[in-house]
């Protein structure tokens, strides 16, 4: 069994070997495009586990085999959105940089339904490239809004997933 629970500066050397096994895997299924040149970098995961926004996944042995940043909005990068609209305006979170260590199965998606528990609208975007988070996005009731385009000025597919 999965617990989620808040990041802290003692997992920072797990979650950069799990970023690393990540960058890795998605390189090898077609993807080597969006995590580059050390995305997600060391300062960028302490920061935002200094601000309260990393999660951990641990398993039952306490092993960290995962993890994924929630992030109130708003997101200036989402302010602008290109060949749709968001299904709403009202108060979202952010999910970002869902990762794991591939030793346990599902991981994506518990991430999800923690995220969705704990606020009634979710917002996230992946590149064009990562088919996987695009059908994990799909497959827990996201919706595709459209485009936006992230600090590096590349495109991601943005979707967004309200509960009520």
């Amino acid at each position: 069994m999965i617990q989620i629970r808040p990041s802290q500066f003692s997992d920072l050397d797990r979650l950069m070997e799990i970023f690393d096994y990540a960058r890795n895997f998605m390189a090898s299924v077609g993807n080597g495009n969006q995590w580059i040149n050390g995305y997600p970098q060391r300062e960028l995961i302490a920061k935002e586990i200094t601000d309260g926004h990393c999660y951990v996944c641990e398993d039952e042995y306490k092993k960290i085999v995962g993890t994924f940043c929630f992030v109130p909005s708003p997101d200036p990068f989402y302010a602008l959105i290109e060949d749709g609209a968001w299904l709403n305006g009202e108060p979202y979170y952010v999910i970002h940089r869902i990762a794991s260590d591939g030793s346990y199965k599902g991981i994506g998606d518990i991430c999800l339904n923690w995220c969705a528990k704990q606020y009634p609208s979710l917002r996230a975007d992946t590149h064009k490239d990562n088919i996987i988070m695009q059908n994990l996005l799909m497959r827990n009731g996201f919706v595709r809004c459209g485009v936006v385009y992230v600090s590096n000025g590349t495109a991601r597919i943005a979707y967004q997933k309200t509960i009520r």
